[in-house]
């Protein structure tokens, strides 16, 4: 039987490649606001309806959570996806959109896969088996072949003051409450745009801490594993370390963790590096 890590990327594929079909003809998109406020369009549905075939089909007694359509089914396995992060950026032709699908299995994220279509890379973790990144192939066959292992602690790690900081949404997309709450994180760090999710710059080495100011269990499930299998830590900012609602933080090393949870919970009061 096809493993979950392969399932997971396979179902990933044929997301990404509906999403892709999607996003070369924007100007027809139908596009409408949810009662949240937030935006879906029909590339949002179809690349969740894509990745929900694909899980269904090969394990059709697993539930599945997806941001357009709910969850269906029950028991100890779930899958989690967000079929288009970032769709604000999708609809604006912004190529840093994600599909994003992770495996729940008794209460803990097993494997997660991000894919960002449009600059043809994908990530993938399993629980205890490590984080890698790879370019995104051309067609629905996957192979490690140029696979590379993720390592966040690669290279120095600076102390806090030093580090490097990625928010993501990108800037002009921040609320100016969620502005107000990661003020004093920005205070002691140097804010970084990025050309990919900040949480993949964070497994990757390049940012050494990414906030997100909001999210749902979709938002982070896959993010959160990639980030840890990679060495790094992540947690809500109350400090839990499952995916869920609200904002995030992902950091290089515990200890950089701990030290901007410091001051975005202490309100801008520095602890020691």
């Amino acid at each position: 039987m096809e493993d979950d890590l392969h399932l997971a990327r396979r179902a990933t594929l044929a997301g990404a490649a509906v999403g892709l079909r999607y996003a070369a003809d924007l100007d027809r998109l139908a596009r409408e606001q949810k009662s949240d406020g937030s935006l879906v369009t029909e590339a949002d549905r179809a690349v969740e309806a894509a990745i929900r075939e694909v899980l269904a089909g090969a394990r059709p007694d697993d539930a599945i959570l997806g941001e357009e359509v709910g969850q269906t089914g029950g028991g100890d396995r779930r899958w989690i996806v967000d079929p288009i992060d970032g769709t604000a950026q999708f609809v604006a032709g912004d190529d840093r959109w994600l599909v994003l699908v992770a495996l729940e299995q008794a209460g803990e994220i097993v494997v997660g896969v991000a894919a960002v279509p449009a600059q043809r890379r994908i990530w993938w973790a399993r629980r205890g088996g490590g984080a890698y990144e790879a370019e995104l192939p051309a067609g629905p066959e996957f192979s490690d072949d140029g696979a590379r292992r993720l390592h966040c602690t690669l290279g120095p790690v600076p102390p806090l003051s030093g580090g490097r900081l990625g928010v993501v949404p990108p800037d002009e997309h921040v609320y100016p409450v969620e502005e107000e709450m990661i003020a004093p994180l920005r205070a002691v760090t140097t804010s970084l745009p990025w050309r990919t999710h900040a949480a993949l710059l964070v497994a990757r080495g390049e940012l050494d801490i990414a906030v997100q100011t909001r999210g749902q269990v979709w938002d982070f499930a896959a993010t959160s594993l990639i980030v840890t299998e990679a060495g790094g830590r992540y947690t809500g900012l109350d400090g839990r370390t499952r995916p869920g609602p609200g904002p995030a933080l992902f950091a290089r090393t515990p200890a950089l963790h701990d030290a901007a949870l410091r001051v975005l919970t202490a309100g801008g009061n520095p602890a020691p590096d």
